[in-house]
């Protein structure tokens, strides 16, 4: 039987499959003909014999070829592909807005429309590059994560439907049925605890993953009263005025003297069914968990001046925000001042616009949902510490996301992105790919005029009496050219070398003469 698209090499596969080697991970499935079932590359069970061995690039396609997910490796746990899944490529892009739930309820129509795609091409690109239909691929998605609810809470069997995208409890038991072979309340043959309105979720990643390092950047970060970081993990509120909750996510815990998972753990507190599959997507992307660190350092490490950071730091993530106007709001304020001064006055603002939360959830550090856009487009400044060309900034982002006019839609590649946001009056390209990097976690943003970056990769040796040199935005770009597509990464990179080394206040500015600041600002902060 032929490989299916889209395969490491299957010298490699068998490898990494014999060895069970966790950087492979989601990037193939082991299918086994003699039992029906696929397997993870990390599966525990005693290895097959390579002649009854078949593999597939993802779940849906072994899925689609009549084989069911092992019970004891648990494929819904695997990290996605983040080739697959990120950047403009066609097909990432749809794989995105599948995640998003974009297939529950609209056909497969609306989703090609949505990529300028016929829908019979889109359905060609998605079998020739992962051996699946788009529809196979929602399918297999929601099922999976049915299959994660159902073993790792409490949730009743109706709400897991919900969950999963699922209007119908009958339709989801006969599609569970018909997909698994058996009913879902097979998987719960032990009676379990009252669900309550908390669950704890297994979020897997790819190794090497810093964790520390992602709580170091979110921690000098973090709004007080909307997210609370320390040592251990991150916590957040979520949801709306009318049905806050709140979520944590650590380190998964090693057991019974078993080394610990390469996973993230979350618990949800209030998260209603119909919003789960959202706030586990918006998770994996804050975190970045669906990297491939092993693919993304053998690019870059092509470049000399990346290839010390990379072996230093070879874990290191892009951390996102979780919400796009947050983190464009932070972007503006954060024009030409220190991170420090950046978080107090968007404290500042949140807290004068946010909506309070129940007195509940005080003892959590958590006090205020971060403003609406709403809330903002005609918001009284006064008093913040803001300047006025700022405040004008940010009552234009608020309009322009209310009249649709800028948006975080999955679909947008990161050149249409940048060029509607810089339509704006006071964001500029160092702020719109930003956002971009942050709002988005889109792995190729490059903020060309960021100072740490031009000057991390001097234009020519300085003599030892000049001042360091810099290169230019455009020379910047075109050096960075050759880093494509995870032009992202090297600025994490290179942001945190300069902020080991030096995190002194002028770490992050862009070039442009604060000459400019009143019509126009296009200045970065620091990292």
């Amino acid at each position: 039987m032929p490989s299916p698209p889209a395969l490491p090499d299957p010298a490699v596969c068998e490898q990494a499959r014999l060895s069970r080697d966790p950087r492979f991970d989601g990037l193939f499935f082991t299918a086994v003909l003699t039992t029906g079932i696929y397997c993870r590359p990390v599966c525990p069970a005693p290895p097959p014999k390579p002649s009854n061995v078949v593999y597939y690039p993802n779940a849906a396609a072994a899925e689609t070829a009549g084989f069911r997910p092992c019970l004891r490796c648990r494929p819904e746990l695997s990290p996605a592909d983040g080739s697959w899944h990120r950047g403009d490529d066609l097909v990432a892009r749809a794989l995105k807005l599948i995640d998003q739930g974009a297939l529950n309820e609209a056909p497969l129509a609306a989703l090609a429309e949505r990529v300028h795609l016929g829908e019979r091409q889109l359905r060609r690109l998605f079998v020739e590059r992962l051996g699946a239909a788009p529809v196979a691929v929602h399918g297999t998605r929601r099922l999976l994560f049915a299959k994660q609810l159902l073993s790792e809470t409490a949730l009743p069997v109706t709400e897991v439907a919900m969950a999963a995208g699922f209007n119908s409890l009958r339709r989801f038991n006969a599609v569970f049925q018909q997909a698994y072979g058996m009913p879902p309340r097979m998987l719960r043959q032990r009676p379990r605890a009252a669900a309550g309105d908390s669950l704890t979720l297994r979020l897997a990643y790819r190794p090497p993953y810093d964790f520390a390092a992602m709580l170091d950047f979110l921690r000098g970060r973090a709004l007080p009263g909307v997210e609370v970081v320390d040592t251990h993990g991150y916590r957040r509120v979520i949801g709306d005025a009318r049905s806050p909750g709140w979520l944590h996510v650590s380190a998964w815990p090693a057991s019974r003297g078993e080394p610990a998972p390469h996973a993230l753990r979350l618990e949800l507190h209030g998260c209603p069914p119909t919003r789960m599959q959202d706030t586990v997507q918006r998770v994996r992307r804050m975190f970045d968990l669906d990297a491939d660190p092993g693919a993304i350092a053998a690019h870059l490490a092509r470049d000399a001046r990346l290839a010390p950071l990379l072996r230093r730091r070879p874990g290191l993530r892009l951390p996102s925000g979780w919400d796009g106007f947050e983190i464009a709001v932070r972007a503006v304020i954060g024009q030409q001042v220190s991170v420090a001064a950046a978080r107090t006055l968007t404290a500042r603002l949140s807290q004068r616009f946010g909506t309070p939360l129940p007195d509940t959830f005080a003892a959590l550090g958590l006090t205020h949902l971060f403003p609406s856009p709403e809330a903002l487009a005609d918001g009284d400044f006064d008093g913040l510490g803001l300047v006025g060309a700022r405040i004008r900034t940010i009552h234009g982002i608020a309009r322009a996301l209310l009249e649709g006019r800028v948006d975080f839609r999955s679909e947008r590649t990161l050149d249409a992105f940048v060029a509607d946001w810089i339509a704006l009056p006071g964001v500029g390209p160092w702020t719109a790919q930003y956002i971009a990097l942050r709002a988005l976690g889109h792995p190729d943003a490059f903020p060309a005029e960021d100072l740490v970056l031009q000057k991390a990769l001097p234009a020519r040796p300085a003599p030892a009496t000049a001042g360091a040199t810099r290169l230019t935005a455009r020379a910047l770009r075109a050096h960075a050219e050759a880093w494509r597509p995870w032009r992202g990464y090297a600025v994490l990179h290179l942001w945190r070398e300069a902020a080991l080394a030096s995190p002194g206040p002028a770490a992050g500015r862009t070039t442009q003469p604060r000459a400019a600041a009143t019509a126009r600002p296009r200045r970065s902060t620091k990292p």
